[in-house]
């Protein structure tokens, strides 16, 4: 089956990129795999301190992935897989595209306007080799009726 990778965060394009990787995945008879980044801990003197921070991290993480699910379930009735996972963001992703065979594309949206984000910069600068998949790239400033009629 054909797996669409999003990255999701609390930003509009990750949205846009959701969006878009579910209604191709209805469309196509496959699936999407939302995976939320949880930044690599700094390290704190005290590891008490720095539990308490891993386990908010971990549950805002959660929470934005169940979130983006039940859009996804309300939208289009598919049941995404969800992984949540703490490192470097584009380490993260190149081992979930390894770990997974089904993984047929990264999908990411770009900023609205301005430059287009920390991912899209690393993947298509000098991590282009990084991918084993395709990158597909959706233009964060288009609204709900284009993405449909795109996607």
């Amino acid at each position: 089956m054909r797996i669409y990778l999003v990255v999701i965060d609390e930003s509009e394009e990750a949205s846009v990129a959701l969006r878009f990787a579910a209604r191709r995945a209805v469309k196509t008879g496959g699936g999407v795999e939302i995976l939320a980044l949880i930044p690599p801990a700094e390290f704190v003197q005290w590891g008490g301190v720095q539990a308490t921070i891993e386990a908010e991290a971990q549950q805002k993480a959660e929470g934005l992935v169940k979130a983006a699910a039940g859009t996804i379930v309300a939208e289009s009735g598919l049941r995404p897989s969800i992984t949540v996972r703490q490192g470097e963001a584009s380490k993260v992703i190149r081992e979930v595209i390894a770990e997974n065979p089904d993984i047929a594309a990264l999908v990411l949206a770009s900023a609205a306007s301005g430059a287009p984000g920390p991912l899209i910069s690393h993947f298509v600068g000098s991590d282009t080799s990084g991918l084993t998949v395709p990158l597909m790239i959706v233009p964060g400033s288009l609204d709900n009726a284009a993405i449909d009629r795109l996607s």
